[in-house]
């Protein structure tokens, strides 16, 4: 089953990622690229949310390059540099896309009841020994 709700939101954030590429439109070409309504550096799967996040959890450039090594040091002062210059697009993008998350994993709680996970699956392991 489908859930409507989750497929409009999905546009939603298809619609923010394009606007926030129009308005990062003269940045570098390629610095940043827009797959399935995600914003990721370059051709990386590494998403804009990582490397802004770990900046704002205060990591620098080098840690964060190191930590993603598909992401160049110069491709993430640049994604820094954008954000830096585009605060405002970013920020409410990046809310849009932690709002999708919360609704996500409250329907995923919703819809799969975690209570005794653990025990099912001892059970089963005992089961099948």
């Amino acid at each position: 089953m489908i859930d409507v709700s989750a497929g409009r939101s999905a546009i939603n954030e298809s619609d923010l990622a394009r606007g926030l590429m129009k308005a990062l439109a003269n940045e570098a070409p390629g610095l940043l690229t827009v797959c399935d309504g995600v914003v990721r550096v370059g051709t990386t799967r590494v998403t804009l949310d990582t490397v802004v996040q770990a900046y704002l959890e205060g990591l620098t450039a080098e840690t964060i390059a190191d930590q993603y090594p598909t992401v160049g040091l110069a491709q993430v002062y640049s994604v820094i540099g954008a954000y830096l210059r585009h605060q405002p697009s970013v920020d409410a993008y990046l809310r849009a896309r932690s709002s999708q998350g919360d609704a996500v994993k409250s329907d995923n709680e919703r819809r799969f009841d975690s209570v005794g996970v653990k025990d099912r699956l001892l059970a089963r392991r005992r089961d099948q020994v």
